[in-house]
């Protein structure tokens, strides 16, 4: 990654371990390549990032909060060293509701990272950020496609 690609500052979060989950899920999809669904994918990752020494939690129901209360849960497909957030797809390719499904997960929930993994024809990412302060947040987005 170049430099002018690097984030800015705030949008460092977690960045190294999102690069390392990054390189297990290409790991992934090289293995498995694509046409599964999402569920098998999740599996498969949750093993791989496992044997690679993170500590992974599967359909870990995480409360949504709207203005100081808990209003529901949702349950996030992966959470990575209790950090970030991990939303799965198995999809043509990732679109605008993908991201802003995730980013709504990152605005309703103490998460600040999460990655966008799509098991498409060709496999997709995107890093997510929405810092917990709530209020003049930035909103951060990276991506790449194979």
């Amino acid at each position: 990654m170049s430099s002018e690609e690097q984030p800015k500052e705030g949008g460092r979060k977690h960045w190294d371990l999102c690069h390392d989950i990054v390189e297990v899920f290409y790991a992934v999809y090289n293995e498995l390549g694509f046409g599964f669904l999402e569920a098998v994918y999740e599996e498969a990752l949750d093993i791989a990032l496992t044997d690679a020494g993170f500590q992974v939690s599967q359909q870990v129901a995480t409360p949504i909060w709207f203005r100081g209360r808990k209003i529901g849960d949702y349950k996030a497909d992966l959470v990575v060293n209790g950090a970030v957030l991990i939303e799965l797809k198995a999809a043509r390719a990732i679109d605008s509701s993908h991201e802003a499904q995730t980013l709504n997960y990152l605005r309703a929930t103490q998460f600040e990272v999460a990655l966008l993994l799509n098991f498409g024809p060709k496999p997709q990412f995107r890093r997510l950020v929405f810092e917990n302060d709530r209020k003049g947040v930035r909103v951060h987005s990276h991506g790449a496609n194979a």
